[in-house]
C-alpha cells in the first residue's frame, strides 16, 4: 500500500476525541426515531482481539458461517448488532421459512436440516402431540401454507445457541452481541483492523482478523473498507438482463417489513390505539386482503377465464396450530403477519444518514401497526361486518417492547462487485431449457426459489420462475479487499437475481460456503480469491463441502444422508457423472451403462476427445460418441466379439479392471456383475482420495 492510500484509510478512523454516531435499530420507535441515533465517545484504550476469522453479522448467513468455520480448528469471532442470532428467522420475525420443495431431503445443507429437526424436536418433546400432530411425518407447528416449517422465533434462537455451544465452550468461537462495526483499517489491500462498539455499554473492541466475512444485513462493511458495491436496480447496459431498466435506479431496493405475531382470541377485544399515519397509509390502498379471506378459502377469477383458489389469510404464515398438541404453547392459534400490507415501499435505508434511516424505519413500524389496526377495525369479516377485534398482538413472540420484530425483515442489501455476478439469464426458467439452471464448475452451494421482488418492477416480468440453480464461488469474492468474503445477501447478484438468492436456506448455504472458504484460506495462508484461481484448492474446497453435507449439484433422489452423497455430488460437479439434461434424478440403484462408463473415464482422465473411428453401433451424433472412441483407443473398455460397443448394456466390475489398472486406483472386486451407479461413484471417489487425485480433476 502506498503512503497516500494508507493516509486516506487512517483519516477515515474517528479520532479518540471525536464521537462515533451509530444507529441502534433496536431502539427505533414510531414516536421518536431520533432517539435511536446514538453518539459514543471513543475510549483511550480498548480491548484488542486477534482471531483467524472475524464474522461481522450474526444473521442467517453469519451464524451458518460461524458453525462451519469454528468447527474446522481455527479461531472465530462473531459480532451481531442485535441481541439475537439468526437474522431473518429470528430477530427479523420471518419464522415461517421460505424454502423449496426438496428442502427435507436434497434441497438444503445437512446443518440446515439439523436446525429444522431440532426446532421440530422442541415442539414434539416439550408439548404432547395430539392425534393429528402425530400423523404428520414431519411436524409443521403452524400448518401454514407458505412453508413446511413455521415456529416461534425464540425457539430458533434457542436452537442456534445450542448448535454453537460446543465451539463456544471450547474457545473456538467467541460471540459479541449488541456489537456494531464503525470503522475499518487496511494494509496492503487487506483488512487488518475492524473497530466495533457495544450499543448498550459503549465498550470499544479492536479486532485483528486474517480473514473477514461481511454477513451483516445491509453489507455494512463494504463502504467502510471501500469495497466496490451496487445497490438497487442496475442498468441493462451493465448486466445485459432483459428485465433490467435502461437507467440504473439505486433507490429501487426491495421493500422491508416489520412482522408481528397475533393470537386470535374469540369473545375478546384487543383493539390497539389508532397508530400515527394510519389514514395516510390507508388512502394508498395498501391495507387489504387482496382477494383473500381471513379464515376461509376462496376463488379468484383470472384474466384468462380460469379461476385459482386462494387459501386463508390466517393460515398463510401461521406459526402455531393448536390442534397439533393436547397442551399447546398458546391457548389459541398464533399467526405471524408478513404481508403485502406491511411492506414499506420506496423508503430505502441503505447509504442514508442515520437520522434519515431511523425515520424511514419508524415509518415501517407505523405501517405494520397500521395494518394491525386495520385488521382489528376495518378488515372485511368472513361472517359479515368489519374488523377482527379478537386479534391480540403477542409481544413476547418477537421479544420486543412494541411487539414488532426486533429488526426489519431485510430483502436486499448492498451487493459486492464480485469476481462473478449472477444474472437472470443464468437462473431463469425462460433462458434455461433443461432441468437445471446454468452449471458452474466453481459451485459451492445450491438454491431454488422464484425471483421474488417486493417492490416496483422496472420492467414487468423480472419476477419469474427459476430452474434449480447453483451458488458460484466467484459470487462470494469481491474485487477488493483481498481478505473479505461476502457471506449473506451481499453476494454478487443483481437486483433481479437477489430476489432468488435472499431466502432462508440459500442465505444459510452462502454462510456455510463462506465459513469453509475462510477456514481453507486461513489454513493455506492465502487470500480467498486464490482458492478460485487454483484448481486443486477449489476441488479441495468442494470436497470439504460435500463431505460436510453441503449439496453443490441438484438431484432429487440423493438426500444429504445418502451413503454416497459426497461421492455423487463431487463427481457430478466435475462432470464424471453428469446429471441428465431433462430431469433431476441420479438413479443411484440403476446399473451403470457402458456409455456412462466411457464418459466417466474420459472426463476423469481428461482424455483428448479428437475425432476417431467409432464402432459400428455408435453414431457420431450419439451423446457419448467422442468419449467412447477415446476409451476404446486407450483400451479402457473392450468391444464385444461382434465388434459392437453396446452403449446401453450394464458395465461389470470385470469390465472396469483395465481402467483401474491404467490409473493405478484400488482395483474393484473381480466380479462379472453389473455395477450400480452409486457404487461406481463411491468406488471412484474413494480411490481418487486414496491416491490423492481429487485435486487434479
Amino acid at each position: 500500500m502506498n503512503r497516500d492510500t494508507k493516509r486516506k484509510h487512517e483519516q477515515q478512523l474517528p479520532g479518540k476525541k471525536s464521537p462515533v454516531e451509530l444507529l441502534d435499530i433496536l431502539k427505533v420507535t414510531v414516536e421518536e426515531p431520533s432517539q435511536a441515533v446514538k453518539s459514543f465517545h471513543r475510549q483511550e484504550q480498548c480491548r484488542v482481539i486477534d482471531c483467524d476469522i472475524l464474522i461481522v453479522g450474526g444473521g442467517t448467513g453469519g451464524i451458518a458461517a460461524a458453525l462451519q468455520a469454528s468447527a474446522s480448528g481455527v479461531s472465530v469471532c462473531l459480532t451481531e448488532e442485535t441481541d439475537w442470532l439468526g437474522g431473518q428467522m429470528t430477530s427479523q420475525g420471518v419464522s415461517a421459512l421460505d424454502e423449496n420443495y426438496l428442502v427435507e431431503t436434497s434441497g438444503a445443507t445437512l446443518k440446515y436440516q439439523q436446525l429444522r429437526h431440532k426446532i421440530r424436536e422442541h415442539y414434539c418433546t416439550k408439548y404432547q402431540l395430539s392425534s393429528s400432530g402425530q400423523t404428520q411425518t414431519a411436524l409443521n407447528p403452524g400448518n401454514c401454507w407458505v412453508s413446511r416449517l413455521s415456529f416461534e422465533p425464540t425457539v430458533a434462537e434457542d436452537v442456534l445457541e445450542q448448535l454453537i455451544s460446543p465451539t463456544r465452550n471450547n474457545g473456538s468461537l467467541a460471540v459479541f452481541l449488541r456489537t456494531k462495526v464503525f470503522a475499518v483499517q487496511q494494509t496492503s489491500g487487506k483488512i487488518c483492523t475492524v473497530h466495533t462498539i457495544n450499543l448498550d455499554n459503549g465498550e470499544e473492541l479492536e479486532f485483528h482478523p486474517k480473514i473477514c466475512l461481511d454477513a451483516t444485513e445491509l453489507g455494512d462493511l463494504l463502504p467502510l473498507c471501500q469495497a466496490e458495491y451496487r445497490i438497487g436496480a442496475e442498468s441493462s447496459l451493465e448486466t445485459l438482463e432483459p428485465h433490467a431498466p435502461l437507467a440504473a435506479n439505486p433507490d429501487n431496493v426491495q421493500d422491508f417489513t416489520f412482522p408481528f405475531a397475533v393470537e386470535f382470541r374469540p369473545g375478546e377485544n384487543h383493539t390497539i390505539t389508532k397508530p400515527p399515519l394510519y389514514d395516510q397509509f390507508k388512502q394508498t390502498g395498501i391495507f387489504s386482503f387482496f382477494g383473500y379471506k381471513m379464515f376461509h378459502p376462496t376463488t379468484e377469477e383470472q384474466a384468462n377465464g380460469n379461476t385459482r383458489q386462494l387459501l386463508p389469510f390466517w393460515t398463510y404464515r401461521r406459526l402455531l396450530d393448536c390442534t397439533n398438541w393436547l397442551n399447546p404453547p398458546y391457548d389459541h392459534d398464533l399467526a405471524m403477519i408478513n404481508w403485502m400490507g406491511n411492506d414499506l415501499r420506496g423508503e430505502n435505508i441503505i447509504d442514508q444518514t442515520n437520522i434519515k434511516a431511523a425515520e424511514r424505519l419508524s415509518l415501517g413500524k407505523a405501517l405494520s401497526l397500521g395494518l394491525l389496526y386495520w385488521l382489528q377495525t376495518e378488515a372485511p369479516r368472513d361472517d359479515g361486518g368489519s374488523g377482527y377485534v379478537e386479534l391480540a398482538m403477542q409481544k413476547e413472540v418477537m421479544g420486543s417492547s412494541d411487539g414488532l420484530s426486533k429488526y426489519p425483515y431485510i430483502r436486499e442489501s448492498r451487493r459486492i462487485k464480485a469476481v462473478h455476478t449472477i444474472i437472470e439469464q443464468e437462473i431463469g426458467s425462460a433462458t434455461n431449457t433443461g432441468a437445471r439452471a446454468r452449471n458452474f464448475s466453481d459451485t459451492v452451494g445450491i438454491g431454488l426459489y422464484p425471483i421474488d421482488i417486493h417492490g416496483p418492477e422496472e420492467k414487468p416480468g423480472g419476477a419469474q420462475p427459476t430452474k434449480p440453480f447453483q451458488l458460484p464461488l466467484g459470487a462470494l469474492i469481491p474485487l477488493r479487499p483481498a481478505n473479505l468474503i461476502a457471506s449473506a445477501k451481499n453476494i454478487g447478484t443483481t437486483h433481479i437475481t437477489n430476489g432468488a438468492y435472499r431466502l432462508h436456506p440459500i442465505e444459510w448455504g452462502i454462510g456455510e460456503a463462506a465459513g469453509v472458504l475462510a477456514a481453507t484460506a486461513v489454513k493455506h495462508k492465502i487470500n480467498p480469491g486464490k482458492v478460485l484461481k487454483n484448481k486443486p484448492l477449489l476441488r479441495h474446497l468442494q470436497h470439504t463441502l460435500v463431505s460436510l453435507g453441503v449439496p453443490l449439484y441438484w438431484y432429487d433422489d440423493i438426500p444429504v444422508w445418502h451413503p454416497s452423497f459426497a461421492a455423487i455430488q463431487f463427481l457430478s460437479v466435475i462432470g464424471v457423472t453428469p446429471g441428465a439434461a431433462n430431469h433431476l434424478q441420479f438413479r443411484p440403484n440403476d446399473p451403470l451403462t457402458r456409455s456412462e462408463a466411457a464418459i466417466a473415464m474420459a472426463i476423469f482422465l481428461q482424455l483428448d476427445l479428437a475425432e476417431r473411428q467409432l464402432p459400428q453401433d455408435v453414431n457420431r451424433t450419439d451423446q457419448a460418441a467422442a468419449e467412447i472412441a477415446a476409451a476404446l483407443e486407450h483400451k479402457l473398455l473392450l468391444l464385444a466379439p461382434d465388434g459392437r460397443f453396446n452403449l446401453a448394456e450394464p458395465v461389470t466390475w470385470n469390465d472396469l479392471a483395465p481402467f483401474a489398472a491404467h490409473i493405478k486406483l484400488v482395483a474393484p472386486p473381480n466380479l462379472n456383475t453389473p455395477v450400480l451407479r452409486s457404487d461406481f461413484a463411491q468406488w471412484l471417489y474413494e480411490s481418487a482420495i486414496a491416491t490423492h487425485n481429487l485435486g487434479r480433476l
